[in-house]
């Protein structure tokens, strides 16, 4: 079955989407407080020492995949551990990490939660990050309110950077990115309030969009089944979000989400600097019409 659209050509949402990656969330989220505090089983590395997975996470993404099967036999898949991936057919894709944090997961750290997002051709329609420890669920479907199943958060009283809870990290695996990092230090940090490193980024996405941080920005090498929902459901909450390109090709993407006016200060912080930018306007190409329908569409779906 294709998306639906409305007499308008606006893509509609299937009204199930958001019940089944509440689902889907749940589910993964049993499996994997049963096994957690066990000892790992399957363990094994991806691209690196400190990149692990085990039994834990392809269990729940097995979980996941059943519910899908089940209730969407026919949208696409995109999962961390690629288990379950497939293309689809109707126009849908599920973007979905099993166990976002899995190195607090393996080492009995209780910050950990799995991330589902579903996305169309206009981009993310449906997020949910669940939080199995606390049995907390965070959730948006566009059109859509953000529903937080957790206590209220505490009001954020101002918008002052040296005031605000901050969490993120900056990669420094090569030369470049660590003189990017020192950088970040002097500009960007020193600035900033409380800095928090949960070591998942849904969960400190989820936890921005219902007040408990101000601000969370990452420059790393993750991917999309980390932050997709996470994303979603900040933008959805009323917070900026930019998914920023890097800086040069060696240096990992960037991604913000923050309120309106801490978001502006952050990205004048963040670069690139005045005379960067001076550099790449005098480097770039006039204007085509294609460049400009591309711009009005994603400004389009940003709101």
């Amino acid at each position: 079955m294709q998306t639906e659209r409305d007499t308008k050509g606006t893509t509609v949402v299937p009204r199930d989407v958001l019940d089944v990656a509440r689902e889907a969330a749940l589910r993964a989220g049993a499996e994997l407080k049963d096994r957690y505090g066990r000892p790992p089983c399957g363990l094994g590395a991806k691209q690196g020492p400190t990149d692990l997975v085990s039994d834990a996470d392809r269990a729940a993404e097995a979980a996941i995949a059943a519910v899908l099967a089940r209730r969407r036999p026919d949208d696409g898949i995109l999962g961390e551990e690629g288990t379950a991936n497939r293309a689809g057919t109707t126009g849908l894709r599920w973007i979905v990490d099993p166990l976002d944090g899995t190195v607090n997961y393996l080492s009995g750290i209780p910050l950990w939660c799995v991330s589902i997002a579903c996305e169309d051709a206009l981009g993310t329609l449906a997020g949910v990050v669940y939080d199995p420890l606390r049995d907390q669920t965070f959730a948006a479907v566009r059109g859509g309110a953000v529903q937080v199943d957790a206590p209220s958060a505490r009001e954020r009283a101002h918008d002052d950077l040296a005031a605000a809870v901050v969490a993120g990290g900056v990669a420094c695996a090569t030369d470049e990115e660590a003189k990017r990092a020192a950088k970040l230090e002097k500009r960007l940090f020193r600035r900033m309030g409380q800095r928090r490193a949960l070591g998942t980024a849904a969960l400190e996405l989820a936890w921005a969009a219902a007040g408990r941080i101000d601000v969370v920005y990452h420059e790393q090498r993750i991917h999309p089944w980390d932050v997709d929902a996470g994303l979603f459901i900040c933008q959805r909450a009323g917070l900026r979000v930019h998914r920023l390109e890097p800086l040069e090709p060696e240096l990992a993407p960037r991604y913000l989400a923050a309120p309106a006016a801490m978001a502006a200060e952050v990205l004048e912080l963040v670069g690139p600097s005045a005379k960067e930018r001076r550099r790449r306007a005098s480097e770039r190409s006039p204007l085509s019409a294609e460049r400009v329908a591309e711009a009005m569409r994603r400004r389009r779906v940003a709101d």
